[in-house]
């Protein structure tokens, strides 16, 4: 029996891993991408936005960043958790939410800036969907993603 609503609260966290060379630096920072609530019934996918921030000196000839899949066994879906239930979602490059991003593997794709400005911050969207008609009871969903950025 489904429910009549679902107040999920899902939150995704990103840790970062910095990969470089020890005379090159780049200082990295998020914004927590939060669904809200989520509802079962809605016919229409949750969306929400979140992002990441690089500032790096040089010399980096250009920028890679990848995310994992967050414990998740493929990129497509992940996985948020309430215990042991799950809600699928997705991390996208593009506002079309067609481009999952990750590592390059499993149809993913990494964002790479092979121009990346000189002492200026960079601000890149993480777009999120969780999509439509999942049967998940109410509560708190989450996950987290680890970004690795390679300079």
């Amino acid at each position: 029996m489904r429910r009549s609503l679902v107040a999920a609260l899902v939150a995704l966290g990103v840790l970062l891993t910095l990969v470089g060379p020890a005379h090159s630096a780049c200082i990295v920072a998020t914004s927590p991408l939060s669904f809200g609530i989520y509802n079962v019934f809605a016919s229409t996918p949750l969306d929400s936005t979140g992002s990441l921030t690089y500032l790096c000196t040089p010399p980096s000839v250009s920028i890679r960043i990848s995310l994992d899949r967050g414990g998740a066994a493929t990129f497509n879906p992940r996985r948020m958790l309430k215990g042991s239930e799950l809600l699928s979602y997705n991390l996208y490059l593009n506002a079309a939410r067609t481009t999952i991003w990750g590592d390059g593997t499993g149809g993913s794709q990494e964002f790479t800036d092979h121009t990346p400005p000189f002492n200026r911050s960079v601000v890149v969207p993480i777009y999120g969907r969780i999509p439509a008609l999942q049967d998940v009871s109410a509560g708190t969903y989450s996950n987290t993603i680890t970004a690795t950025i390679q300079f």
